[in-house]
Formats: structure tokens, sequence, C-alpha cells
């Protein structure tokens, strides 16, 4: 039994010691993996920079190419914003920085000109129509804008009722949309900007008095709706108009 015994421990060192050899083989092949990898990634960066700095007018100047070298770039999973400084490779290879704050600059004037009449929501697709540009690079654009802590924000509205997808409104103003105010676009979009109370009561089984309530906060205290007054065939209801989410005929 001595025997064994010894025979016993010395097979347990044995494994002990293969063990200690697997674990080392693994953590040089897990380091030799990663420098290769990262090897890897810096000559696929270099290649990556070359062909944007190569292509840098088209890339500046035509729209679809450039969405076409962000597509490019999404299929393999690769950013190119991101980088080791603020507006990575676009900034770097191609002084799109400068170009970002412009649009920036075009996005302010164009959603403070028209807050007036919007109460500050605007639709994302009336924007890019205005300014006549690809509606990723506005959302970019309006990303870098909440910085500013200026409340810019895109806003997806669900639809539902067999409609499907949705729409998306730029909030230009620091107040937060609650979740009634967010059913009430939502309607509002389906119906080409009109809203009643009615509408309200039918479709979300709401009170009259909840209806009514967010309806007077966003006709009066935040100005992202107008009454009319003298709605319906007899001239007789009131409705609300939401511009923002109003469609329009060309």
């Amino acid at each position: 039994m001595h025997r064994r015994g010894g025979a016993g421990l010395a097979a347990l060192h044995r494994q002990q010691e293969s063990l200690k050899s697997y674990d080392a083989l693994s953590n040089q092949l897990s380091t030799e993996q990663v420098e290769t990898l990262h090897a890897q990634l810096d000559h696929f960066r270099g290649a990556l920079t070359r062909f944007a700095t190569h292509h840098r007018a088209d890339i500046r100047g035509d729209p679809r190419f450039r969405r076409a070298f962000q597509q490019m770039c999404a299929s393999i999973g690769v950013d190119p914003l991101a980088g080791p400084r603020r507006g990575g490779w676009w900034e770097e290879a191609l002084g799109l920085g400068d170009w970002q704050s412009e649009l920036g600059v075009q996005i302010v004037d164009v959603c403070v000109s028209t807050r007036e009449r919007n109460g500050g929501l605007i639709e994302l697709a009336e924007l890019v129509r205005i300014l006549s540009r690809l509606q990723e690079d506005v959302v970019r654009s309006i990303q870098a804008l909440k910085a500013l802590g200026a409340g810019y924000e895109v806003l997806e509205l669900e639809f539902g009722y067999g409609h499907g997808g949705g729409r998306k409104m730029v909030r230009s103003v620091p107040k937060e949309l609650d979740a009634d105010q967010m059913v009430v676009l939502a309607v509002a979009a389906e119906q080409r900007g009109r809203v009643d109370e009615e509408l309200l009561i039918q479709r979300h089984a709401w009170t009259a008095e909840r209806a009514g309530a967010v309806l007077q906060n966003m006709l009066l205290r935040d100005g992202t709706c107008w009454l009319d007054e003298q709605d319906g065939p007899d001239g007789t209801r009131r409705a609300y108009w939401i511009p923002a989410a109003m469609q329009w005929d060309d």
C-alpha cells in the first residue's frame, strides 16, 4: 500500500506539472495572438487611412461616396469617427472636423429659425431636406451638438395600429418630453399632424381630463402645437396641429 501511495503521489505530481505546462503554453499562444492582432489592426488602419487620404476630395464633396465609405467601414466593424483624438480618423486624415462643425452650425440655424412655429421640434426628414444633406451626416452632427447642453437630440416615434415603422423628430430645446407627449406626437404623426382629445381617448383609453391636459400643456406651455377651434364639417370642433408631425405635399 505504501508503494501504491507513492505511485499515486507521483502521478498527481506529473499531472500538476502537465497542467502548468499547458497553462504556460496557453499564455504564450494568447500573447502571440494578441500581438499578431495588434499588428494586423495597425496595418489595416494604415491602409484605411491611405485610402481615405487618397479619396479625400470624394469623401468630402460627394455624399454618395461618403455614404459608401461609411457602409464599407460599418460592414467590417470599424467606426471611422473613433480614434485616439476627438473626431477620429475623419478629422485626422480628412480634415472633416471643420466640415462637421459647419454642418452643426447649419442645423442650429434651421432649428432656431423654425422654433417659433414648431416649438423646438422638427421632423428629421424635413431637416435633412432643408439642409440637402445625408441623414447619417445630420444625425452625427446632432449627436455632437448634445455636448452643448442645449437639448439637441433625435427622438424616434414608434407607430402602432398596423402602420409599422416610425418617424424621427429633432428636439432643439432643453426640455424633456414626457411619456404622454411622446404618445401625442406618435398619434399626430400617423394623422399627418392632426390630433384631438377624442382620438387620444379612443386610441389609448385616456380620460378626457388627461387628454385635455397634455394637449393644453403642449399648446400653452411648450408651444409645440397649434389650436384649430373651427375643425370638422360644421366648424365647431377643436383640433390640435403639431407642425413637426405635419406632412406637406410637394
